[in-house]
């Protein structure tokens, strides 16, 4: 099956990219001819596979580890196509090996939907796991919160060496009590950057109402301990270390600090060079749509991806509003959540002095709605992506711009941004 499978599938990619399909489909085809193809191809890797899950900040931090990885000199596979489905990891896969079906990599390094990470564990039992959050994240999708803290257990207690936790999410830490076998490592935060993240207890909580003690923490690998406009404190190994990053954004710092943790545990050929993977990580550059920063007219336009109220919230604290005009794009698509009622748990003060420029996506006067809550001044609403666009870059020509958008908002501005600009190619 294999010598018939791999060449399949590998047609099957290069059609459907000629034809601008979606980069899953590939995987689906070869996942239904040949259903070990998968596990086959990875478990030939010398250091097994890490998965990388949780709510928020997924692909940016599976970017992050790649990079730090391939600093230390090991070859990495992972799924850049950005579907973290698991025919999606099938279909990366099939971009990479041989027509005989060979990888060439020592790692795989591979961002995965919590859902979705539940199969592929059982399949895949993976030698390393990084859990970074859990947060009230399209409930429609995966039920109640409780619920996706169970589905990152259960990766966890599949994974076979090193489980990597967030020490300040109660939910992920909690974790580390089920566990008998695998090492458990911690990343967390100094104590003045905790009010930055509250969890998700903290803010379904009633202003004024009493919060339970918050147990213990234990030792961390490695600490967030400061962030800066263009650099950061990490304390690891007893010692605090300062790095300039290109990251943005103190929720992809935090996250950086979790890509640390990882890319220590896993061995590269000779021993850790803490250096270059700081050296390394002062280069990581935004993962698309998290942050990044296009040109258009000799200005930057920055998309920032939202999908939670924790997410948004922090986007606005990391991305001031002053100087700069802004776009909201809110979809209401199966991969956005179709429950849209976490724009309520968002507070949008920090744009009244400037107004937001433009509201478009299926929700975008839903958005408006939430908007007129808080004061905040609308210049036009536009359901249809592209006119909106259109209209926000021309009628705010003269100013940087920055557009916060759910994730297939987010694909529809990048395609059409990209008749006009480079846009980084995910394929």
């Amino acid at each position: 099956m294999l010598y018939f499978s791999v060449p399949l599938g590998k047609l099957v990619r290069r059609v459907s990219r000629l034809r601008g399909g979606g980069s899953a489909l590939p995987g689906l085809v070869v996942e239904k001819i040949d259903h070990g193809f998968m596990q086959r191809t990875l478990s030939t890797l010398p250091l097994g596979v890490a998965v990388v899950s949780g709510t928020n900040g997924k692909t940016t931090t599976t970017k992050m580890v790649v990079e730090l990885l391939e600093s230390q000199g090991l070859k990495v596979f992972t799924n850049r196509t950005g579907s973290n489905f698991t025919r999606g990891v099938a279909a990366a896969l099939l971009g990479e090996v041989d027509w005989r079906g060979r990888l060439q990599a020592d790692v795989a390094v591979l961002e995965l939907d919590e859902a979705h990470a539940v199969h592929f564990v059982n399949r895949v039992p993976p030698r390393y796991s990084l859990l970074l959050n859990v947060l009230r994240d399209q409930l429609d999708r995966f039920g109640e919160i409780d619920k996706t803290a169970q589905l990152l257990q259960h990766i966890a207690s599949k994974t076979t060496g090193t489980v990597v936790l967030n020490r300040e999410d109660p939910r992920v830490a909690r974790i580390a009590d089920t566990l008998d076998g695998p090492e458990v490592l911690y990343f967390g935060l100094d104590d003045s950057l905790l009010s930055t993240f509250p969890n998700d207890d903290e803010m379904r909580a009633a202003p004024g109402s009493p919060v339970p003690p918050a147990p213990a923490r234990p030792h961390a690998d490695v600490v967030l301990r400061r962030v800066g406009p263009d650099d950061a404190d990490f304390e690891y190994d007893g010692e605090t270390v300062t790095t300039a990053m290109l990251l943005r954004g103190v929720y992809n710092i935090f996250n950086a600090a979790a890509a640390l943790t990882l890319a220590r545990a896993i061995p590269a050929p000779a021993a850790a060079d803490n250096a270059g993977l700081l050296e390394a990580l002062s280069r990581v550059a935004p993962a698309f749509g998290r942050g990044e920063s296009l040109t258009v007219d000799g200005l930057p336009l920055e998309l920032v991806l939202v999908k939670n109220p924790s997410g948004f919230r922090l986007g606005l604290k990391s991305f001031p509003a002053a100087g700069y005009a802004t776009m909201i794009a809110i979809n209401d698509n199966y991969a956005d959540g179709r429950d849209m009622s976490w724009l309520w748990d968002v507070e949008f003060d920090t744009l009244r002095e400037g107004g937001v420029d433009q509201l478009t996506g299926s929700r975008a006067y839903d958005m408006a709605l939430r908007l007129q809550y808080d004061d905040v001044a609308i210049g036009a609403v536009n359901t249809e992506i592209a006119p909106a666009l259109a209209g926000f870059i021309s009628g705010a020509k003269d100013k940087p711009k920055r557009i916060f958008c759910t994730y297939t908002a987010m694909l529809a501005i990048r395609r059409e941004l990209s008749k006009i600009t480079t846009v980084e190619v995910v394929s």
